[in-house]
């Protein structure tokens, strides 16, 4: 596997995660015992899984698209990156209270990825079949980790707290440049 792949997925999963760390580290703080915790692992899978899988379809479709016209598909992480800016400066990014069951988890990471589909149809469609798996690979160990991070951040408040507040801020700056990179065929 292409290392430069590896660090570029590492890279676009930890920015359209940050926010999915901050809600596990709450999961994780709401879960009781073991059988608790194992139900927010299982929900963040199911729910990452559900985000692969429509990412995948998104960018299997985008192969239909005539050569040169993958790249435009970089204005859809811009786009959001602005959203992000502009819900962050406004402050209406407030994410709902959690519950704690898989399927909960599971409904809350989907719902909360639905602008990770947008960045990672683009980026998939611009990679090929080994590239595509590379991706799937380094995003499941990124779940693992992110899993294992928000267990620690649940009994760390204070570094639970700068995520939450300074999260906003590097999301829509990593988005815009994401999808600059792809417009460019830089991707």
């Amino acid at each position: 596997m292409d290392v430069g792949l590896i660090g570029r997925a590492a890279a676009m999963f930890a920015v359209t995660n940050v926010d999915d760390l901050v809600l596990l580290a709450v999961f994780f703080g709401q879960a009781a015992g073991r059988r608790g915790e194992l139900k927010v692992v299982t929900g963040q899978f199911i729910g990452f899984a559900a985000i692969l899988a429509a990412s995948v379809t998104g960018a299997l479709g985008a192969g239909l698209l005539p050569e040169g016209a993958v790249r435009w598909l970089g204005v859809l992480p811009v786009l959001l990156g602005i959203r992000a800016a502009w819900q962050a400066w406004r402050r209406d990014d407030v994410e709902p209270a959690p519950a704690s069951g898989v399927l909960a988890v599971a409904a809350v990471c989907f719902a909360n990825g639905g602008d990770n589909i947008g960045v990672y149809v683009p980026a998939f469609a611009a990679t090929g079949p080994a590239g595509l798996a590379g991706y799937g690979v380094v995003f499941l160990v990124g779940v693992a980790a992110w899993c294992v991070l928000g267990r620690y951040l649940a009994t760390r408040p204070g570094v639970a707290r700068v995520l939450a507040r300074w999260g906003h801020v590097v999301l829509p700056v990593t988005l815009i440049a994401l999808g600059v990179l792809i417009l460019t065929g830089a991707f």
